[in-house]
């Protein structure tokens, strides 16, 4: 059995964001950068796995050279390899994952973990895009995962409560906050990470079915009221929930 993992390059979502001056991307002018949170939770589900198992873990990405540093971050973790998709330019869901699907047939991988979503974007659908171009099984927002045999158990976030169910490999992934807790990188395997070579390789090229239109930021906070400190505020506040608020 082979492993895919397959990661996002993500503004920190600590980073304060500025639209660009085209109106439909951000200006990367001091934005960092960080492997897409949810994305870690796949890493080590996947590691987790391979202690178990024995397999190789790849981590597969599609971006641009920064990438790297999330490719890098989860060979410090503890992945065997890591694959560069390079591609310019917006790529929404659709193309992302009939590149993504490409490579991962290429290297034969039975089972992928993707995180639930992107913090970008937060589509939260390229697992799922993904593993109906491949003709995979796939479980989604998976908060309990286990392996025997080629059979999977797992347990995912339904609206309202949870569901286990079962499926076989070849499979895809999904995974959400809550399946396990993400190791830290030690000082071994970071300086192993370094000399791991990433493998680069042209996106397949696939044309998008959406585009981005305009980007806006959401609308300030109004500041806020204190109308009183006891219970003679009440009428007062009941009046401006109804006349201004528009919330009763």
């Amino acid at each position: 059995m082979k492993i895919a993992v397959c990661v996002s390059h993500v503004p920190d979502t600590a980073t304060k964001v500025k639209i660009g001056s085209d109106g439909k991307s951000i200006d990367p002018a001091g934005v960092s950068y960080i492997i897409n949170p949810y994305d870690e939770f796949a890493v080590e589900e996947a590691l987790k796995t391979k202690e178990l198992t024995g397999c190789e873990v790849v981590i597969i990405s599609l971006g641009s050279d920064s990438s790297k540093e999330s490719i890098r971050k989860a060979l410090a973790m503890g992945a065997d390899q890591g694959i560069l998709l390079k591609k310019d330019g917006f790529y929404d869901s659709f193309s992302t994952a009939c590149a993504l699907a490409k490579e991962i047939k290429e290297q034969k991988c039975d089972l992928v973990f993707f995180g639930k979503q992107s913090v970008d974007y937060d589509n939260s659908i390229t697992g799922q895009l993904t593993s109906e171009i491949l003709g995979f099984n796939c479980v989604s927002v998976v908060v309990s995962f286990k392996i025997e045999n080629n059979k999977i158990t797992a347990e995912r976030e339904i609206e309202g409560g949870r569901e286990v169910v079962e499926t076989e490999l070849p499979a895809v992934i999904t995974a959400q906050k809550g399946l396990n807790e993400p190791r830290y990188a030690s000082l071994k395997g970071i300086m192993a990470a370094k000399k791991k070579v990433i493998e680069e390789k042209p996106a397949k090229e696939v044309n998008n079915l959406t585009e981005v239109i305009k980007l806006v930021l959401p609308a300030s906070k109004q500041p806020g009221k204190i109308i009183g400190t006891d219970s003679s505020a009440v009428p007062e506040l009941v009046r401006l929930l109804r006349e201004e608020a528009k919330v009763i």
